[in-house]
């Protein structure tokens, strides 16, 4: 069905950005209209989601150039709960932000830079053209880039440096592999390349392709071996920053793979083993990387690699019980991670570190975040019926119906690690005794912060906590549209039909 608003969220978010530059040195307008423009990208997003599952696939073809010679926007299940994922994400880090981050950060166009990413991710989920994908990517890293790097300090620019070059190797990459597949099909809608590529018969060509965009998307999305980059560069900017990094860029990464190879590369025994192997890897890495770490950031940064082996365990499986496992987690993880990332801000500002051996006494001093704290950290486990449970129970009910044990091994190994770092954290933060050490801050604490800026500190991470209980508690709704979103992408026969009108075309 053809609907030409399902580009709202990315002409949105630019609109939103171009209206704060207007409010360049005005920061106190800048958060007004930041926090606004949030509120109504969220409803947007809720009204494309809704349209989606009322309507079925919605497209758009750009200038009325008809698919495949034409720019596509496609809105199916899976992209448009991305949008609206992005949205609450960036939402939650909107309103922290004008909280957190110094006058002096944003009157270097933080609050416009964040909108340019958010749009850049919108295009992303929303694109139906591969070349257009690798566009909306090179966007994300010019505006991360940007957001890294705002302030200037050094931890921040080594950090920067190490984000962007391997970014920017991922995307040369990416590019490559373009290129050669469009010499291969002639094509690069994604829907036309799904009949195309299906076609070649050169089949060990495809798969080195494949791996070529396997490997440009693994650097994305830090999978073992190609994660090294993102534990060294995620706790470097601010905490807000550090919060739509680790719960939406590594994620766009995996939601490329997932769209990539159930619609183009279809995998079959060679990749599905190749998938599975960088999973586990993947798993076992980040798992015993956060068990090393004594910084509260870098340890989440961690558990990022970490669960993004859970989500490429369900692609490597194949199956669709598999695939309702790695959008349940998907979901789950976008949220929790963001939260928690907000919650190490939070923590930094009440007590001056994130050294986790200098840190003690928060139950006993503030047991209402404490409380609060444990709902993602918790989650982040899987404890059940939290929301990390779901995803993993699908996970190994489709890798227990394919024989895969040693994967399944690997997932609970992983869900072990991750209760490991959970009560370590539990431990040292909140229930041992203070550590009376006296921190010296650039910034003011918490207690020195205005009402409203301690406030807009708390809330995103009640709302944010508040979803998590919904994901978990209110499961069945989430493995509804996670089972409708797997069914669409093991047979794409609909989102073809949606966007070329009829069966791909024949070479």
């Amino acid at each position: 069905m053809n609907n030409p608003y399902i580009v709202l969220p990315v002409i949105f978010q630019l609109f939103s950005a171009i209206l704060l530059m207007f409010f360049w040195f005005r920061v106190n307008t800048q958060r007004l209209i930041a926090i606004i423009c949030s509120l109504i990208s969220v409803g947007i997003s809720v009204w494309i989601l809704r349209e989606v599952l009322q309507h079925g696939i919605l497209t758009m073809q750009a200038g009325e150039w008809q698919a495949p010679f034409g720019i596509t926007f496609v809105a199916d299940a899976f992209s448009a709960t991305m949008v609206l994922l992005t949205a609450i994400s960036g939402m939650a880090v909107i309103i922290f932000s004008t909280g957190a981050i110094r006058n002096a950060r944003l009157k270097f166009g933080y609050f416009p830079i964040l909108n340019f990413l958010l749009m850049g991710l919108n295009g992303a989920f929303l694109t139906g053209d591969i070349f257009n994908l690798y566009v909306w990517f090179e966007i994300i890293i010019i505006a991360s880039f940007v957001l890294i790097t705002i302030g200037g300090e050094k931890a921040q620019i080594e950090g920067a440096i190490k984000y962007v070059t391997m970014n920017l190797l991922a995307s040369a990459i990416f590019l490559t592999a373009i290129a050669i597949l469009y010499g291969m099909a002639g094509s690069l809608n994604m829907a036309d390349l799904s009949g195309q590529v299906a076609q070649i018969e050169n089949r060990g060509l495809v798969n080195v392709v494949a791996i070529l965009f396997l490997v440009g998307f693994g650097i994305k999305s830090a999978i073992f071996p190609l994660y090294f980059w993102l534990p060294a560069s995620y706790h470097t900017p601010p905490p807000a920053i550090s919060a739509i990094f680790g719960g939406l860029l590594t994620k766009v990464g995996v939601y490329a793979l997932v769209r990539i190879f159930t619609l183009v590369f279809i995998p079959d025994e060679f990749l599905s083993n190749l998938l599975i192997i960088m999973a586990a890897l993947t798993i076992l890495s980040g798992g015993l990387g956060a068990i090393l770490q004594v910084n509260l950031r870098k340890i989440f940064s961690y558990l990022i690699v970490c669960h993004i082996g859970f989500m490429i365990a369900g692609l490597g499986i194949y199956t669709e019980v598999a695939l309702v496992g790695t959008i349940c987690y998907l979901i789950h993880d976008i949220i929790v991670k963001t939260n928690l990332f907000l919650v190490a801000g939070l923590i930094f500002k009440l007590k001056g570190t994130l050294n986790i051996n200098k840190l003690g006494g928060m139950y006993k001093k503030y047991p209402a975040f404490s409380i609060l704290m444990a709902i993602p950290l918790f989650s982040l486990v899987g404890i059940p019926p939290l929301s990390g449970f779901w995803g993993k129970l699908f996970l190994i009910e489709g890798g227990y119906a394919e024989g895969q044990f040693v994967l399944i091994a690997f997932i609970l190994l992983g869900s072990f690690l991750t209760l490991w770092v959970a009560a370590k954290i539990w431990t040292e933060v909140f229930w041992k005794d203070a550590v009376d050490l006296p921190q010296k801050m650039t910034v003011k604490y918490y207690r020195e912060l205005k009402p409203f800026k301690q406030r807009a500190m708390v809330v995103p991470i009640i709302l944010l906590a508040g979803v998590s209980l919904y994901i978990g508690f209110g499961a069945e709704h989430i493995i509804i549209l996670s089972k409708q979103i797997a069914a669409e992408l093991i047979e794409p026969s609909a989102y073809i039909e949606a966007v070329l009108g009829s069966k791909p075309l024949t070479p």
